[in-house]
């Protein structure tokens, strides 16, 4: 599995290390997804361990397939898994329609929260955009009660384009 993460740069920040999933991370990120604090913004409820490796499984392909994707957000003095962060294109069915464009995203354990943790792994990652995705706009949804997550979006840029549905729940779309 190693061999297939070569592609993926690592991103270090003061505090950070934004690395590629690997198949040990499974039960970190187990745990936050299964953490209400963390789902309760994001479809509402805990996710289930099927849900969590399919999700892992997408990291990994996401990768493959369009050359972004996902970094664990790792700190760097004590390598505790912090949460993920990264871009996707998912084909939501969502409208309006993202257009292709990656789709910016972050969650963060509670335990972590409120330290800025979020903010300095949303700028690296915006930083590797900037340099990787040459000028193409970057989308992001989020749930109008989520205003930490909200904060981060508009302090790296993303503006409010129009509120919508997706999955019968209300939530924001940004673009940057």
């Amino acid at each position: 599995m190693n061999s297939q993460n070569s592609d993926i740069p690592v991103i270090e920040t003061a505090r950070t290390i934004l690395r590629p999933h690997r198949r040990s991370d499974f039960e970190a990120s187990l745990a936050l997804w299964a953490d209400m604090a963390v789902t309760r913004h994001i479809g509402g409820r805990p996710m289930t361990s099927e849900e969590v490796w399919a999700r892992l499984l997408r990291y990994a392909g996401l990768w493959r397939m369009l050359g972004y994707g996902y970094w664990v957000v790792e700190e760097r003095d004590s390598g505790r898994f912090l949460g993920e962060v990264g871009f996707q294109d998912v084909k939501r069915d969502i409208e309006p329609d993202f257009g292709g464009a990656p789709e910016a995203g972050w969650v963060i354990a509670p335990a972590a929260h409120g330290k800025g943790f979020a903010s300095e792994a949303v700028a690296a990652i915006h930083e590797w955009a900037d340099r990787n995705f040459g000028g193409k706009r970057t989308v992001c949804i989020i749930d109008p009660d989520n205003l930490p997550s909200i904060r981060v979006a508009e302090k790296f840029g993303y503006r409010e384009v129009t509120q919508t549905t997706y999955k019968g729940s209300p939530v924001i779309l940004f673009e940057r």
